[in-house]
């Protein structure tokens, strides 16, 4: 992890480095004595985490920090003497808050809140390039398909995978195209086939169902949710490792622990 340094304090910046240096893999890439000097290097360093004093002359922390806006903000440590600014500092997401003199094993505790948090972050781009990619993929997929039919005047072909599920409803039989599908929900022995507003059940479990779709466009996020990958619109950071996915329509489904490394695996094969 690179950290950047700041505080108008020589002994408080010094008391800092010894600490993160009884870190691993922690690389401190420079220190700032004010403000302005942090938000230049913040912009030109791009850190991973600032251990930031609140109180300095001129630009005070809160204020590097809206100098930053709309460009590179990393995570935040504030480390400071007062604790008045406690609620504001987690009003603004800083990682934790530490006072001075700085404690060793509260110190440790707040950095590794911020290893944590970078890991978590680094798995969700990681998993953001892999959706944009199979998403890229799905859609080249899809116009070569087009084009080879038009040539041929044949229909594209369907490829090992289904194309169509039926669907009884109502006295009616009818088919759902896979692409039409947004996302899958289990329901005990029935699943519902979530497209636009309407969702319609059939019949069956979701890991056979799984089994039918394209995994170059479908991936299990969850033991109930099958989601199709060209539906997703952003992933945040959720709890305890999970992420939030966010479908264009502004649906919000989980992607667990348990499925992450399957879905990242899945993607990138």
């Amino acid at each position: 992890m690179r950290v950047l340094i700041v505080d108008d304090e020589g002994l408080a910046r010094q008391r800092v480095r010894r600490l993160l240096q009884s870190e691993d893999q922690v690389e401190v890439v420079g220190e700032a004595e004010s403000g302005q000097e942090a938000v230049a290097l913040i912009r030109q360093l791009k850190p991973d985490l600032v251990c930031l004093d609140v109180q300095m002359p001129g630009l005070d922390g809160f204020g590097v920090l809206e100098a930053l806006e709309g460009g590179h903000v990393p995570m935040v440590l504030f480390v400071t003497a007062y604790d008045e600014h406690a609620q504001k500092a987690f009003d603004v997401h800083a990682v934790d808050y530490v006072l001075k003199p700085v404690d060793a094993e509260r110190f440790k505790t707040a950095f590794s809140k911020a290893r944590t948090q970078r890991a978590n972050a680094v798995a969700a781009e990681r998993l953001d390039v892999l959706l944009e990619t199979v998403r890229r993929l799905a859609e080249t997929r899809g116009e070569f398909a087009e084009a080879t039919a038009a040539v041929s005047g044949e229909s594209a072909p369907s490829g090992k995978y289904a194309s169509r599920i039926l669907v009884k409803q109502d006295g009616r039989m009818f088919f759902i195209r896979t692409t039409d599908i947004d996302w899958i929900e289990a329901d005990r022995n029935y699943v519902q086939l979530h497209v636009g507003a309407v969702a319609h059940t059939i019949r069956d479990r979701i890991s056979h169902l799984e089994e039918t779709l394209d995994p170059r466009v479908f991936a299990r996020i969850h033991r109930s949710t099958i989601v199709n990958l060209n539906r997703v619109r952003e992933m945040q950071q959720w709890l305890s490792g999970d992420y939030a996915v966010i479908l264009e329509d502004g649906t919000r489904l989980r992607l667990s622990r348990h499925y992450r490394d399957r879905v990242e695996k899945q993607i990138g094969a």
